[in-house]
């Protein structure tokens, strides 16, 4: 089998991965076509001191990019436009193109809101028949019809999931390109060894340890070097299968914790204020545990504080973390667990955030020798979960989170479809 692997795999390429170019701007300037052709940036919250979380190609090219502050942003680029995030259009699109990907193979994973992967290898020999290049240009070709004009989309083809990726990130945007056993050392020719996914300035320079310094020293590096000196674990194998387009990567994992985070809106709140905004974010995590149908066991709450330098440098963190013996899954269990490990939380706080752990699949009840108690809270819960889903998230909630609800939005879920 090893010696196998060792060889590029020259199978046909069957391995889809789509990208949507700069999904949350494009999708902003489809919503609103005034925006067309402007440099925009999408943001959190529509104040000079926001980070923004994603910016389009406009944007890209006066030198804006992800991470910047909203007002250093408008310095080098004056006419850029700060748009506040709206992850109900996300999710729309998100779906959109999950149905349209759907239509070619029972095998689709999405890798996050705007990136997808279609596998064919078990799709009808007609869909097969086709060519890949085909359909590329026909999801295309149905994202610009089904959803607007403005959407784009690069598409990546290969023999294996990160090749695939690879190959969709060569030509932004709206491109499309096959990596297969003729072309590999070509492609991998013009890249840095950064251009990989998962190769950032650590692996780089573990790398570089050893006189591995382009994807082309990678690629004719042996297993045995990039286990043993290099990765030190089976990490080693797996790129060396990776980068000869066998699939090491079509691995299912399982959610270990959901949370919430959440940069205060104003830093001179009181306890009471800061104990309100931790609540809603504890209903926010409730329900996404509920949609998953998982509870927890564990709840860690944690915070950011002020720098002696001001209020922009965190210099100092806390957390406090509870466990029990049995399971729960209500917002107002979490929060009660929440509010009595955050009355030692220290002062000038700048950010919460609140997870739970210690997952389980399954509402198992929170044992009680109050069982008839329990299962009324139970119905309680479905009901307003089910209230909130066809109505929207926040109908029904605490009247301790009445006023902050506008202010604690949900954001939008970059690297993670489980609560789509």
């Amino acid at each position: 089998m090893q010696l196998i692997m060792d060889k590029i795999n020259t199978s046909q390429p069957l391995i889809m991965h789509i990208d949507l170019n700069s999904c949350f701007a494009t999708v902003e300037q489809q919503a609103r076509p005034l925006l067309r052709g402007r440099p925009v940036a999408v943001v959190n919250r529509r104040t000079d001191q926001t980070m923004i979380v994603t910016c389009s190609y406009e944007a890209k090219a006066a030198g804006v990019t992800l991470g910047m502050k909203l007002r250093d942003a408008k310095k080098l680029c004056p006419d850029l436009v700060g748009v506040e995030s709206d992850p109900a259009k996300y999710r729309y699109v998100y779906h959109k193109l999950l149905d349209i990907m759907n239509d070619y193979s029972a095998h689709v994973t999405m890798k996050s809101i705007d990136e997808g992967v279609i596998d064919f290898t078990q799709a009808p020999e007609a869909i097969k028949a086709r060519g890949l290049e085909s359909i590329g240009l026909e999801i295309k070709q149905r994202l610009r019809d089904e959803i607007g004009v403005a959407m784009r989309c690069n598409v990546g083809i290969a023999t294996n999931r990160f090749l695939a990726k690879t190959a969709a990130g060569l030509h932004k945007p709206d491109g499309m390109d096959s990596i297969t056993h003729q072309n590999l050392r070509e492609v991998l020719g013009t890249l840095e060894l950064t251009d990989l996914t998962g190769i950032a300035y650590r692996n780089e320079h573990r790398l570089n340890s050893i006189g591995i310094y382009t994807p082309l020293d990678f690629l004719d590096a042996s297993a045995e070097v990039l286990r043993s000196s290099v990765f030190k674990s089976i990490n080693g194998d797996y790129w060396h299968q990776r980068l000869r387009g066998w699939e090491v990567d079509d691995i299912a994992t399982e959610t270990k914790r959901v949370g919430r985070q959440y940069v205060l809106d104003n830093f001179d709140l009181s306890f009471d204020e800061i104990l309100q905004r931790l609540h809603r974010l504890c209903e926010s995590v409730g329900s996404r545990m509920r949609r998953q149908g998982l509870s927890a066991r564990g709840v860690y709450v944690g915070v950011h504080t002020f720098g002696p330098s001001g209020p922009w440098r965190k210099t100092s963190s806390w957390h406090a973390t509870h466990v029990s013996d049995t399971p729960f899954f209500s917002d107002k269990t979490i929060y009660e667990i929440a509010r009595k490990l955050f009355v030692n939380a220290p002062p000038d706080i700048r950010d919460i955030n609140v997870h739970c752990y210690l997952l389980e699949r399954g509402e198992r009840s929170q044992l009680s020798l109050f069982s008839d108690e329990l299962a009324r809270e139970r119905l309680v819960v479905t009901a307003i979960d089910e209230i909130n889903n066809r109505y929207g998230e926040h109908t029904l909630h605490a009247a301790n989170t009445l006023k902050v609800s506008p202010l604690v939005k949900t954001k939008i879920p970059f690297g993670s479809t489980r609560y789509l």
